[in-house]
C-alpha cells in the first residue's frame, strides 16, 4: 500500500526556491531537471524505507537527487501510523547538516 506524501511548508518553501533559483520556467532543461526532482520526491509513496537514516537524527531518513556537484538531499519523517511521508526539507547537499 502506497503512502500519501506530503510536502510541509519548509519544503513547499525549498522547492519553490530552488525552481525560482535554477530558473525553471526560462529552461526546458531546468524544467526537466526540476520535474526529475519532483518525481524523485514523490516516489517515496513506494518503499521510503529504501533511504538511509540521517546521521544527525535517528527520526529522519534522506534521499539524495543528482550529479555531484548539485545533489540535494530530500529530509523526511515517515508516520507509519497515517501511512505518510512528510517531506521536512529540501536543500543542496554542500549545505550544513539539517
Amino acid at each position: 500500500m502506497a503512502y500519501q506524501v506530503r510536502l510541509m511548508p519548509r519544503a513547499e518553501r525549498d522547492l519553490e526556491s530552488i525552481f525560482l533559483y535554477i530558473q525553471a520556467d526560462t529552461s526546458q532543461a531546468a524544467s526537466r531537471w526540476f520535474a526529475e526532482l519532483v518525481k524523485t520526491v514523490d516516489s517515496l509513496a513506494e518503499l521510503p524505507q529504501r533511504a538511509p537514516m540521517t546521521r544527525e537524527d535517528g527520526s529522519l531518513r534522506h534521499l539524495l537527487f543528482g550529479k555531484k556537484p548539485h545533489v540535494y538531499r530530500i529530509l523526511f519523517a515517515i508516520d507509519e501510523a497515517l501511512h505518510r511521508v512528510n517531506i521536512l526539507h529540501v536543500r543542496h547537499g554542500a549545505r550544513s547538516d539539517l
